[in-house]
């Protein structure tokens, strides 16, 4: 691939028709939704331009998928534990969480969060009939153990109940740590609570930090980790995933009804099946212009809002911003959850900013408690873009643009 892979410029971005590019006007750079802007990965297009060529368009089929993403953990991070023999086929990694939570919960029974987190963790959550139990990150953005251990034991108490986890987090970057996920581990089982890990992210860690699996540690054989190579091979539009089993949830697992495998996408599969086998190389070259990204974005930042407060993460290429030291800004309503269930809507920050700089980014109040003063900005885009926007928001917010 180009040693710089967020080589587009605006006139071939604008060409898309994805929801990325066309949800708000020509004026507006939109940095919001977790697309990037890369070509995709040569074997993937061979791959699809394969599959159409013989006509091979029916239903998904095998564990082709999960052995791909097996081989994958177990060269990246070393761990061999994700085993396609307890696996299944999901159409998405959200509706695999639903699929889950179907197993181990039942209506009205809790399903706890950390927020600011992935705002459909709550919509979907609460359309399944569940009771959504929101247990903050800390100050610093990380795991909270011991309130978690608390959150668990009132919620065992009431019944059956499931933590969703973040893993790395969305869309704070946080990649947390083995002792971080062994003391959650610890607090779930001693309490019952079933931990379903969305570790969709898990590709985009970058380079310095170490991802774990919640698999992988200590107590986590009761868990389940849903997967895919959409986030890391920029794959939204082709929906496949694979819900992997721990040792002792494998029976759980097993009860997964048949026709949730239908869901995939066959070229979806056959599309992340490639990436994982063939498109190692892509995703390197992807995660080092990431890494450029991040570091082009604190300078901008430091430059043109310096007010802003941000906490580089170590994974993804979603940057949590707090515009609370910004007054204009910190006075904005944030609505609460508002807008959860809807990314392109806007309170708060990202309102302002939209109407005032024309830069879309997503609205922090949707991602929960600690939300009300940020957005989500989505650093995936070449240099000229986010330059302009940072640059863009700077003028907004000092009156001159």
């Amino acid at each position: 691939m180009d040693e710089e892979p967020f080589n587009l410029s605006l006139d071939q971005l604008r060409q898309r028709t994805s929801a990325k590019w066309r949800v708000a006007g020509p004026e507006v750079l939109p940095l919001w939704v977790a697309e990037m802007d890369v070509m995709p990965a040569r074997p993937i297009v061979e791959a699809l331009r394969r599959a159409l060529d013989r006509g091979d368009t029916g239903y998904a089929f095998g564990t082709d998928y999960a052995e791909a993403y097996a081989d994958f953990a177990a060269d990246r991070w070393g761990f061999a534990g994700f085993e396609p023999a307890r696996s299944a086929m999901v159409p998405d990694v959200m509706l695999g969480a639903v699929e889950l939570l179907k197993l181990v919960t039942g209506p009205g029974d809790a399903v706890l969060v950390t927020p600011p987190v992935y705002p459909p963790f709550y919509a979907f959550a609460e359309h399944l009939g569940r009771r959504v139990v929101e247990v903050p990150l800390t100050a610093d953005r990380r795991l909270d153990p011991p309130a978690l251990a608390d959150a668990f034991a009132a919620a065992a108490a009431a019944g059956p109940a499931a933590f969703l986890l973040c893993n790395p987090h969305n869309p704070t970057g946080t990649v947390h740590s083995a002792d971080e996920l062994a003391a959650l581990a610890a607090a779930a089982n001693a309490t019952g609570v079933r931990v379903v890990a969305d570790e969709i992210h898990a590709p985009l860690v970058l380079p310095g930090a170490t991802f774990t699996s919640y698999l992988a540690v200590p107590g986590g054989g009761r868990g389940f980790a849903l997967v895919s190579a959409s986030k890391g091979w920029n794959l939204p539009g082709l929906k496949a995933a694979i819900a992997f089993a721990g040792p002792d949830a494998a029976e759980d697992l097993a009860r997964l009804p048949e026709e949730v495998s239908h869901g995939p996408s066959h070229l979806g599969v056959l599309a992340h099946t490639a990436a994982l086998r063939h498109g190692r190389e892509w995703l390197d070259g992807v995660l080092r212009g990431l890494d450029r990204n991040r570091t082009l974005l604190g300078q901008l930042l430091a430059d043109h809002l310096p007010a802003v407060h941000w906490t580089p993460g170590a994974a993804t290429y979603l940057a949590w911003m707090d515009f609370g030291g910004e007054a204009r800004l910190g006075a904005a309503d944030g609505g609460g959850r508002a807008a959860r269930g809807d990314a392109s809507a806007q309170v708060g920050a990202a309102a302002w900013l939209l109407e005032h700089a024309r830069v879309l980014l997503s609205s922090g109040p949707a991602f929960g408690a600690g939300g009300a003063s940020c957005a989500r900005l989505n650093f995936a885009t070449s240099a000229t873009v986010l330059t302009e926007a940072v640059e863009r928001m700077g003028r907004a917010l000092a009156g001159t643009g």
